[in-house]
């Protein structure tokens, strides 16, 4: 019974880690020795079979990218549309949803190595009357790692329907920032950490004001270009996603008790900006990771950001753009992201001895349980 209450107990805490739920309090992982353990090649086997039956209830495609000095391998499986049936195209672009952070996260630390932003300045002093006085200052340390205190904002409702019945609407970032800041501050700046888009939709305003130019031409000049990502883009109010994608879908009920697949590819994020937005690649994600952990992008001092979770906060778990978690005797950091119809991942060790990065079309992206398809293949890769 041990060894099953073991792979029970690590499923759990590799569940909570890619649905961003909190986990331990880590410290900065200084050497790779710091991940260090016996290693395998990827299983092919198991990766497979976690692809296998798709399109299903839970998914209608996965493209999976194992990689790091371990071992490569690489998948796909499901379809490219449901009306069609052809395969899933292997490299099609898909909304990454908060993998989008890291790469706020890196223009961010990259403007910080410039002498353009101060972590430990108030946002309130760079974005002067965006905050009211009922906040207490905010530094930019603070909304990197999720301890600033501010309220989520509000979009177009909380369930589907709503949601969907608006897709081609237009809610701007200042938008959603003034519904936050109405709200008056959730705790005081570093007393807690609560995952929020919030935190990074007010980062996004702060590039723009200290660099005079668009958000997404700061991050593509600081982040995009150096790390090679040619595939990858942000929309702003487009809803298409340009170039070759797979369609997503999204369960819904009918008023007769049956389930319909709702194709939800085409909609506008605007509101998830800075925080959300972003279109992308599997093979542009492991790009991104690769390149930002061998300090390509990001200088050595900011890059420290990226592995230190705020000390002496219980639960703990995020730094500036990345999640901190352990498994199966490893210390990885990863992002995870999720709009409707689509959810990725990007994973890696420290060391870049295994990174995963997986889209996965997911029929219930923003369903509170991680989807089936994704763990499994999460514990395929990296079991």
């Amino acid at each position: 019974m041990r060894p099953r209450r073991r792979t029970t107990v690590l499923t759990a805490s590799l569940v909570l880690a890619l649905a961003a739920g909190p986990l331990a309090v880590p410290a900065f992982a200084a050497s790779p020795s710091a991940t260090a353990r016996a290693t395998a090649a990827p299983d092919a086997d198991a990766l497979r079979a976690a692809l296998a039956g798709l399109p299903n209830a839970d998914a209608t495609a996965a493209l999976v990218r194992v990689g790091g000095t371990d071992g490569i391998w690489r998948g796909s499986a499901g379809v490219h549309d449901l009306e069609s049936g052809a395969a899933a195209d292997p490299d099609a672009r898909f909304r990454a949803g908060s993998t989008t952070k890291v790469v706020t996260a890196a223009t961010v630390l990259r403007l910080a190595a410039q002498g353009k932003v101060d972590l430990d300045t108030p946002i309130q002093r760079y974005l002067p009357g965006l905050l009211t006085r009922a906040f207490e200052p905010v530094s930019v340390r603070q909304l990197l790692n999720h301890t600033s205190g501010i309220q989520a904002g509000d979009g177009f409702g909380d369930a589907f329907a709503d949601q969907y019945a608006h897709r081609f609407d237009t809610l701007t970032p200042r938008q959603v920032v003034a519904s936050a800041v109405a709200k008056g501050p959730e705790f005081r700046p570093g007393e807690r950490q609560d995952y929020l888009n919030i935190n990074y939709t007010i980062l996004g305003l702060l590039i723009e004001k200290v660099t005079g130019h668009s958000y997404a031409s700061e991050a593509t000049r600081l982040v995009l270009r150096p790390a090679g990502m040619r595939d990858t883009y942000f929309p702003g109010t487009d809803p298409r996603i340009l170039g070759p994608h797979n369609h997503g879908y999204q369960t819904a009920q009918q008023a007769d008790g049956t389930t319909e697949f709702v194709d939800v590819t085409d909609w506008n994020q605007a509101d998830r900006w800075a925080a959300g937005d972003m279109i992308s690649t599997t093979a542009d994600l492991e790009r991104l990771i690769t390149s930002l952990f061998r300090g390509r992008i990001v200088p050595g001092p900011q890059l420290k950001e990226m592995f230190t979770v705020p000390a002496g906060i219980e639960g703990a778990s995020y730094s500036a753009g990345l999640q901190r978690f352990e498994y199966g005797g490893r210390v990885y950091w990863l992002k995870s992201g999720a709009r409707y119809g689509y959810s990725a991942v990007v994973v890696a060790t420290r060391d870049l001895s295994r990174t995963l990065v997986y889209s996965v079309d997911s029929t219930d992206a923003k369903g509170e349980s991680m989807n089936a398809v994704a763990l499994r293949i999460a514990l395929a890769a990296l079991k």
